[in-house]
């Protein structure tokens, strides 16, 4: 009788194998693949309405089945003709980086758990302080992506902010009602975030943007003033390094020097658009980053990172120990060595897997200047696809972006808003029945838009061409 769960060697290895062929299979002739599936939901469901199995099955067979119903049916965010939402694609160092470190299966709550790891780890954080502008000598934490990025920076600016009234024993209770300020254009996240936090989103200030989307500062400074007359508190100052929308990136520098006249915590979302501020191309858009009290960024975005790879950057350690640090007895680490950095101290979680490891293997194996390369290409082919909305008679450019993000509207057959408004919301639909393209649409200036996300290393003009092919044969089926 087998004591443990584990196959033979043999029968691990040939497993290991086929495995091994599956991802092979998955990631080859990516170009002449659907970027989408469509299965109605039910469908879906069906293949999985099961009871909980009693016995186990041959591993092999399940393999089979997984390759059937998970792999060949997954939306295919490694290829080049996703465009929706932000699907960066993924490297196959990434790949194998997740595989191993879900071979050695560590925790990195705690140092002595995953020394390497940890280590790993701080050493990627202050590579994120680098690349990005921030602080050389940054300190952070990785998460799973730009939400809990911007919820942790919120928590350690409220914690840091009220830490003299003692906010983490007394919470909010009976504190005088304090206000927090971002653009139109912030990410939905950071509405969960103030919930989450018990703020509330009555006193999140969303403040008007700019023809190009930017923050209005003006607006802005006249809120700050309104709240400050009618008793609040101004706590927190949001800048969007590139928003999600359209990529736009707010005046940072303007943006610190309001939250220092105002005494606020000034926190950045980075998340979509914080890496590419290492280009020589954009860096002077990002002046003033380095000002920021917190900073949160996606290493699963720039840097074509496997899911999860978000990242919260602050200035030191200490800031993170005072907001996050609780004693408890089996996690007492005033024996251990100095100078270890116990995550568990230093963030909410305790239980949290290798992150960092993907991130740390491909700068070293692919090194910085390639992945600049990356983005910059990335960034040349959104201004590609957006002329070439721009010079035709059949679409219709709404917004350009200093970064990879391009909105547009299919208008061909159309003489009214309301006619180009309705067929680009069937069109969105039609796409996705249709798979060959992945994409999805957003809403700008009160106008329903088709947005289309470039952050993928495999993308190049001509799959840019394709995606302007198909979506004008879908719509000239709807029209």
């Amino acid at each position: 009788m087998n004591n443990s769960l584990d196959f033979s060697q043999e029968q691990f290895a040939q497993l290991l194998n086929k495995t091994s062929d599956m991802v092979i299979s998955q990631l080859a002739d990516l170009e002449l693949k659907k970027a989408y599936h469509y299965f109605p939901q039910k469908e879906v469901e069906s293949w999985f309405d099961e009871p909980i199995p009693l016995e186990g099955m041959d591993a092999e067979a399940l393999l089979n089945e997984v390759k059937t119903k998970v792999m060949d049916t997954a939306t295919n965010n490694v290829g080049p003709y996703m465009y929706a939402y932000v699907m960066a694609g993924g490297t196959q160092v990434s790949v194998i980086a997740d595989h191993l470190a879900s071979t050695i299966n560590q925790n990195v709550g705690k140092w002595h758990l995953a020394p390497a790891i940890n280590e790993i780890e701080r050493r990627v954080v202050q590579w994120g302080g680098v690349i990005t502008g921030f602080d050389k000598n940054a300190a952070g934490v990785l998460v799973s992506g730009g939400s809990a990025a911007n919820l942790a920076g919120l928590e350690v600016g409220r914690n840091i902010f009220f830490e003299k009234q003692g906010i983490r024993k007394k919470g909010i209770f009976g504190m005088k009602p304090f206000t927090i300020y971002a653009s139109a254009e912030v990410h939905g996240c950071v509405d969960k975030s103030i919930e989450e936090l018990g703020i509330g989103t009555n006193q999140l200030r969303k403040i008007e943007v700019n023809q190009d989307f930017t923050i209005d500062l003006n607006a802005l400074t006249g809120a700050i003033e309104q709240d400050l007359n009618a008793g609040y508190t101004p706590f927190c100052l949001i800048g969007n390094a590139g928003t999600v929308n359209t990529g736009a990136i707010d005046d940072l520098e303007a943006l610190a020097e309001i939250a220092k006249k105002y005494n606020m915590w000034y926190h950045i979302d980075g998340a979509y658009g914080g890496l590419p501020g290492t280009l020589p191309s954009l860096k002077e858009k990002y002046r003033g980053i380095e000002k920021a009290d917190s900073l949160a960024v996606d290493f699963h975005k720039w840097l074509y990172q496997t899911f999860e790879g978000g990242c919260l950057l602050v200035k030191n350690w200490d800031v993170l120990k005072r907001s996050y640090f609780k004693v408890a007895s089996y996690l007492d680490a005033s024996m251990e060595e100095q100078g270890r950095v116990n995550y568990n101290e230093h963030y909410f979680q305790l239980s949290r897997n290798a992150k960092a490891l993907k991130v740390w293997m491909s700068l070293k194996a692919y090194g910085l200047t390639a992945f600049q390369r990356m983005m910059q290409k990335d960034i040349d082919l959104a201004k590609y696809l957006s002329n070439q909305v721009d010079e035709s008679d059949d679409f219709e450019l709404i917004a350009r972006s200093d970064l990879a993000i391009s909105c547009f509207r299919y208008i061909k057959g159309c003489t009214s808003e309301e006619e180009i408004d309705a067929l680009n919301r069937k069109l969105i639909p039609a796409l996705e029945k249709d798979g060959r393209v992945f994409i999805t649409g957003t809403t700008l200036h009160h106008k329903f838009v088709i947005r289309a996300c470039l952050i993928n290393h495999r993308m190049h003009e001509g799959t840019v061409d394709y995606l302007m092919k198909v979506v004008r044969e879908v719509g000239e089926g709807l029209v």
